[in-house]
């Protein structure tokens, strides 16, 4: 399975550009997109959306796969993960009927 990392560094790869061309053409300091590359650092949603727009990458993929391993972090050592989940997507159904019927 592919990590956010993963697909970053794949896309600077792809584009054969180095850190430091990267940092200054998306305004992200050298040492943080590393730390994200190498899955040590977790970028913020206006990190992944500047580096996606500069990879061309999908945007909505790149979220999916930010929020699913911000997720996974939080429930990595729980054991009713699958009960979370669960419970979480009714809670997130119930919020946007609730939503839509103001």
């Amino acid at each position: 399975m592919k990590t956010l990392g993963d697909t970053l560094k794949c896309a600077r790869e792809e584009k054969q550009l180095i850190l430091r061309k990267v940092a200054a053409e998306v305004d992200i300091d050298q040492s943080l997109i590393s730390k994200f590359e190498k899955n040590t650092r977790k970028p913020t949603m206006e990190q992944i959306i500047r580096l996606g727009k500069f990879y061309e990458l999908p945007e909505r993929e790149l979220i999916i796969n930010w929020f699913s391993e911000k997720i996974a972090e939080e429930l990595r050592y729980t054991e009713s993960t699958s009960e979370i989940l669960k419970v979480a997507e009714e809670k997130i159904h119930y919020y946007q009927t609730q939503q839509n019927g103001k």
